[in-house]
């Protein structure tokens, strides 16, 4: 059985992830107090959470899922560095389709060679504090990172947000004359939840070191 110590239940995705673990035998939720005894840490917090929660991971050597957003450069850093003590993975989208989207980004960006503007467009519930998403943030450098045949002039990022909306991203590049676009659209917090659990079983047997949710697959 695989022991969870998740980090920001009472929020909306800690809420979705703690009743996929309690309806699945194989899982069990650590108290609150006992994160000595977890197997591995899910963290869907605060930034300011998160940082503390780290210190406790490496004081325990426990590997952790860091699927809180809004991260600035500190504590960025602060991440990279736990990795050479314990397994971290910081995953900014836990749904299986965004990995789908970035395959698909690639191989448009691959095997064009003409010039193209990027807009990225994301769309979230308007309870999600930061703008862009991390997913946003994370397509771009994606894209950027992976552009070998320089072809894309610039980048454009839009966010949105309105009622009961789990996430949409759109990336559409536009040439003179035309448009090619792709989309990925979570149509419930349980896409995020149960890509959540697959990390956190994956890590648990993760030695230290610093991974993407991709890495999964």
């Amino acid at each position: 059985m695989l022991k969870i110590f998740l980090n920001g239940k009472t929020g909306k995705m800690g809420s979705c992830i703690t009743n996929l673990i309690d309806n699945d035998d194989n899982l069990e939720l650590v108290k609150y107090d006992c994160l000595k005894n977890a197997d591995v840490v899910i963290d869907y917090s605060h930034p300011d959470s998160t940082a503390n929660i780290l210190q406790e991971c490496i004081k325990f050597h426990k590997p952790i899922v860091i699927g809180t957003t809004g991260i600035k450069k500190e504590l960025a850093n602060q991440i990279i560095e736990s990795s050479e003590k314990i397994p971290v993975m910081q995953a900014a989208n836990t749904s299986k389709g965004i990995i789908n989207l970035k395959e698909s980004v690639l191989q448009f960006i691959s095997d064009n060679t003409d010039q193209v503007e990027c807009h990225i467009r994301e769309t979230h519930h308007k309870d999600k504090i930061d703008s862009p998403s991390g997913t946003a943030i994370e397509l771009e450098e994606f894209i950027k990172n992976n552009d070998k045949n320089k072809i894309v002039k610039s980048i454009n990022i839009s966010s949105f947000r309105e009622d009961e909306v789990y996430g949409i991203h759109e990336v559409t590049f536009n040439y003179e004359n035309n448009s090619a676009e792709f989309k990925h659209e979570a149509l419930s917090r349980e896409a995020f939840a149960m890509g959540a659990i697959t990390a956190a079983k994956f890590m648990s047997t993760s030695k230290p070191n610093i991974y993407k949710f991709s890495d999964i697959f």
